[in-house]
């Protein structure tokens, strides 16, 4: 019986045996790394690949990474990369036939999955990935890869000006059963840096065994509660609807859509880094002999002209029924379809909307809600 309330310290060192343990048993280690202009998610061997001393500051189209003056590894809010596109990846091939002489020979495409785990998940990614999988209904990569994923989690220190994961109920501690198998807490002064680490299950439990830690000290579980705390408390944006489905419904002829219609790109940035959007299409090639033909699924967005086009047109051609469309799917009738909502309030279609298009703001502006952005 694993006793969850168990709090484990975890030194910087012990950290990285735990990232070596996971290589020896045949994972890939995928964790956060420092790009040129923003964080994203890549293979990491040790400790030393985080963004150490590294954090970012965001707001309505804007994100910008800053040096920290603590050395923490996980100093830093989420940015335009989700987990996502390991699981459900941006272009897969669904088919390949090739011809051999009169005949059409189909290739199988079916691959065992690479076993994967992941180094650093915040609790809106964890439920992003349980909605995720929800909406393909086990189909696809997502539910393929499942059994092979291990997930080490992290709570959250601090929140971006653009999260609002308490108003979802997504974060920002990891719940038990977001599913990961480890949850670390991240504690970081002028005087001690190491984790506090807690098994959520069986995987976990076993891992943390192995790597001999000691007992995390009462002051040490109250930092850690603590730590989530001043996370949430630093949150004021929010999504406040009592009834999501009907609510919307209501406002399908709003005069509000244009307004917004007049500053949206349609650029599909939102969807792009949404970690629960699913919109695909498929595209079929063939090579210049005609003796290979391919079919690849792709990523795409209901922000697309193109993406309703059906024998006489689109069915949404204009900007205000897309970004209708988009608003009252992710967070009105998503729950009539799969019994939650679709956002997990995240924050990153904020962020890197090039016109800084705030969906909390326009669903307050439905309500009519006159909140001052500047004055919350």
């Amino acid at each position: 019986m694993i006793d969850k309330s168990s709090v484990w310290r975890m030194e910087i060192e012990a950290f990285g045996r735990l990232l070596n343990t996971l290589h020896a048993r045949g994972h890939r280690t995928i964790g956060p790394v420092r790009g040129e202009h923003a964080i994203h998610y890549d293979d990491i061997r040790s400790p030393t690949d985080l963004p150490v001393g590294w954090g970012d500051e965001q707001e309505k189209g804007r994100y910008r990474l800053r040096r920290l003056d603590e050395p923490r590894y996980f100093g830093f809010n989420l940015s335009h990369d989700s987990w996502k596109r390991f699981v459900f990846p941006m272009r897969q091939l669904l088919m390949k036939a090739r011809r051999q002489g009169d005949i059409l020979v189909f290739e199988e495409q079916q691959a065992e999955p690479a076993k994967m785990a992941f180094i650093g998940v915040r609790a809106c990614e964890l439920a992003a990935m349980k909605v995720h999988r929800k909406a393909l209904g086990g189909h696809g990569a997502v539910e393929d890869v499942g059994p092979r994923l291990l997930v080490v989690a992290v709570n959250c220190s601090q929140s971006a000006p653009t999260c609002f994961c308490v108003s979802q109920g997504t974060g920002p501690s990891v719940a038990q059963d977001q599913g990961a198998d480890i949850v670390l807490t991240e504690l970081c002064d002028a005087h001690d840096h190491y984790f506090l680490a807690q098994a959520l299950n069986a995987v976990g439990e076993e891992l943390l065994s192995g790597l001999t830690l000691t007992t995390a000290l009462p002051a040490e579980k109250e930092a850690l509660v603590r730590e989530v705390q001043n996370a949430a408390r630093a949150q004021w944006r929010k999504i406040e609807l009592d009834d999501p489905g009907p609510f919307f419904e209501d406002k399908l002829e709003h005069s509000h859509w244009q307004d917004v219609a007049q500053r949206c790109l349609s650029c599909a940035n939102c969807t792009m880094v949404c970690p629960t959007c699913f919109c695909t299409t498929v595209e079929d090639t063939t090579d210049l002999t005609g003796d290979v033909a391919e079919r690849w699924l792709t990523w795409d967005s209901c922000f697309h002209a193109e993406f309703t086009h059906v024998h006489g047109g689109a069915a949404r051609e204009s900007t205000s029924s897309r970004y209708r469309q988009w608003l009252t799917h992710k967070v009105g009738t998503w729950h009539g379809q799969f019994g939650e909502s679709g956002c997990v309030g995240c924050g990153r279609c904020i962020a890197w909307c090039p016109v800084g298009i705030d969906l909390t703001e326009e669903i307050a502006a439905l309500k009519g809600d006159h909140r001052d952005p500047e004055n919350h």
